[in-house]
């Protein structure tokens, strides 16, 4: 197997675990930001209060993207790393 090959599959590998983790990471990014900004707002700094929202957050967007996600990861796998094992 040539480098090129190589560098070719880490990059859609990369590219695919990039847009998997994007939809995720977005929802605790907004959460995030949100909780802080009412904590800044009204003063209150509990711990709890932003995990249990971004959590809740996370959880429901990886519920909801998980289709996309799963077929992502099969077609990427079917398509790229399947035929190397294969040899084709």
């Amino acid at each position: 197997m040539q480098e090129g090959v190589i560098f070719d599959i880490l990059r859609q590998g990369l590219w695919v675990a990039t847009m998997i983790a994007t939809p995720i990471l977005t929802a605790a990014l907004i959460s995030g930001v949100t909780v802080g900004l009412f904590q800044a707002l009204t003063s209150i700094q509990e711990m709890t209060l932003t995990f249990v929202p971004k959590l809740a957050a996370i959880v429901l967007v990886y519920w909801v993207t998980m289709s996309f996600m799963t077929t992502t990861l099969v077609d990427f796998f079917q398509q790229e790393i399947l035929p190397l094992i294969a040899g084709a």
